[in-house]
């Protein structure tokens, strides 16, 4: 059984105990965490010392390193995905839904699912086919490769695809947005619910520091610009292997 299933009940309490956020808003593209208004989820992985607590969003977004993006030689299949990295019968995707479920669905044979229910929290759309949704890696394939996994060995890149250990790294959301946020950053997309919006800047922040993930100077221009509505958001990151 992976981490992150193991971990999911913990971390949900440790979510509702220490951030607080703004109150603003199957085919992938590119690549729910349940968005109460007036809360916001912590990032990093469970079990584990996060590198950094309680630091403030907009600090945590000066740490990402800046730098220029390079697209050149990106092919989505140079991330491996999805693998049942822990052989229970599981792969990624299904490890998601399971661990992501308001509603836990019923598993069968080979880890299909059936019935269940899931937020949304792009949209705060209830969905209740799992079929419906998409695991979007939280900074997608493509802007992962221009930030610095163009360097990285296949293996790492396989890993970054099945992040199972940080809470954040993969959410389960509406194909709808998913499709709509392909490979964009928050520079050029953001989810269309006001109460997602500190949840995403802080998702994002965290998941670039726990890979070591540079953001070019628009980006950052535009994080911290995103972020001034969500002064009380903190991330915490626990820095990936």
């Amino acid at each position: 059984m992976s981490l992150r299933r193991l971990g999911f009940l913990s971390a949900a309490l440790l979510t509702a105990a220490t951030l607080t956020a703004c109150s603003t808003e199957p085919v992938e593209a590119d690549d729910p965490k349940p968005s109460a208004t007036g809360t916001s989820a912590p990032s990093g992985a469970p079990g584990g010392a996060p590198d950094e607590e309680g630091l403030a969003l907009a600090d945590a977004i000066r740490k990402i390193p800046v730098a220029e993006e390079k697209r050149t030689g990106y092919e989505r299949d140079s991330f491996k995905h999805w693998v049942d990295e822990d052989d229970d019968g599981c792969p990624t995707r299904q490890e998601v839904l399971l661990a992501e479920a308001v509603t836990a669905p019923e598993q069968g044979d080979r880890c299909t699912l059936s019935g269940g229910s899931w937020t949304s929290y792009y949209d705060e759309a209830e969905v209740t086919d799992a079929k419906k949704l998409d695991i979007d890696h939280m900074v997608p394939l493509a802007e992962a490769w221009d930030s610095g996994a163009h360097d990285w060995t296949p293996e790492r890149r396989e890993a970054y695809a099945n992040d199972l250990d940080a809470e954040r790294s993969l959410v389960a959301v509406t194909a709808k947005t998913n499709r709509s946020k392909a490979d964009k950053d928050p520079a050029a997309w953001m989810p269309p619910a006001e109460s997602a919006t500190c949840t995403y800047l802080v998702d994002w922040t965290a998941t670039k520091l726990r890979w070591n993930l540079s953001a070019d100077e628009t980006e950052q221009a535009a994080l911290l610009e995103l972020a001034e509505p969500c002064a009380d958001s903190t991330v915490e990151y626990e820095s990936a292997s």
